[in-house]
């Protein structure tokens, strides 16, 4: 009897150490637990963005050839689509012709308003030349006039020939009428001078005008090398070509999306955190990420920056509470989180992935 009651009181002794032990890992467990969600903050509302460069045609044509396939990678300037070139090749000749003939046409300008400065030049020489010879022609009469007054005085008092005094006489009227024929080449110097400034005028505004339709011309040159360019259609990263939707054949309009080439070098996690779990969340912490399609694999992210509004602000229709009955909701408010690249070097993650993201907040 003795011996039975030992070992019922080592039995209950075993029991209560058992439960003591249950009861402090159970604490313990806890502990560890709240731990572990105060600064672990974790949500399954979060998906893998990237950037998506929808590709579209900027002109009008007929698709010549194709040069990518569904998923495949390309490099940033490869060709993806070539259009057929011939009317645009037509186009750029037209331009090219049309430009050479007033560039002809800019030569002649130039060369008359060449001519007409040199003319203007030989007048203005001309001008000078007449004024010289009306300044002589002016001292000359007055010079004559002198003459023929002393010669007048001689003959009063019969001191000199009446055909000497006439023949001063006449030289004095030739003088006149030499002086009116300079002064009238000295008018028509002048005027020559202004018809022939506004012929100059005339000129350089040609030569301006024409100068400024080569430029209009070169314009459209440019302009139709241009549209000549934009019939080979080019990525404009790397990435992987997606939602292709155009084949041989196929005639194209301007913003017609074609395909869309995403760069999986170039993505990141918005994570659509509750607002009552971000009073920790700051720029640069650190970040686990599960994938649900790789669920033994792991990567790593930084705490990019935090939305400046939640989620329902910018929706279609955001909600109004200044009206009806209001019932409090949770708002949730994406955070942004960028990945490290040497986790996810072999770009296993696309856009529009579901994903996990635990953010450390110590």
């Amino acid at each position: 009897m003795t011996e039975n009651m030992e070992n019922f009181h080592n039995h209950k002794k075993k029991l209560f150490a058992a439960t003591g032990l249950v009861m402090v890992a159970g604490i313990v467990s806890v502990l560890f637990y709240w731990n572990y969600k105060t600064t672990h903050i974790s949500t399954d509302d979060a998906f893998v963005e990237g950037r998506i460069h929808s590709i579209a045609s900027k002109v009008t044509g007929t698709v010549k050839k194709v040069h990518v396939q569904d998923n495949q990678y390309v490099k940033a300037g490869e060709t993806l689509v070539e259009l057929d070139s011939v009317d645009y090749d037509v186009r750029v000749n037209e331009a090219s012709t049309s430009l050479d003939a007033e560039r002809m046409k800019l030569n002649e300008q130039e060369s008359k308003a060449t001519a007409a400065q040199k003319q203007m030049v030989e007048i203005e020489a001309q001008m000078r030349a007449a004024k010289a010879n009306l300044a002589a022609e002016e001292a000359n009469l007055q010079q004559a006039k002198t003459d023929l007054t002393r010669y007048e005085g001689l003959y009063k008092r019969d001191a000199v020939s009446k055909e000497r005094y006439e023949r001063v006489m006449t030289g004095f009227k030739v003088n006149e009428a030499q002086l009116e024929a300079a002064r009238a080449r000295v008018k028509q110097a002048e005027a020559a001078i202004a018809t022939q400034t506004a012929v100059v005028k005339q000129t350089e505004s040609a030569v301006y005008t024409q100068k400024a339709l080569i430029k209009n011309k070169e314009a459209a040159l440019a302009q139709a090398n241009l549209n000549r360019s934009y019939t080979k259609i080019v990525a404009p990263a790397d990435g992987y070509v997606t939602k292709k939707s155009v084949e041989v054949g196929n005639q194209v309009s301007i913003g017609m999306p074609l395909l869309a080439v995403i760069p999986l070098d170039d993505i990141w996690i918005v994570a659509n955190y509750k607002e009552t779990q971000l009073k920790k969340v700051k720029r640069g912490q650190q970040v686990n990420i599960k994938a649900d399609m790789y669920s033994d694999k792991k990567f790593k992210g930084v705490v990019d920056s935090i939305m400046a509004g939640t989620g329902t602000v910018f929706s279609l229709f955001p909600p109004e509470n200044a009206t009806g009955n209001y019932v409090k909701v949770v708002q949730r408010i994406p955070v942004k989180i960028t990945l490290d690249k040497e986790s996810n070097q072999d770009h296993v993650l696309r856009v529009g992935m579901s994903v996990v993201p635990t953010i450390i907040v110590e």
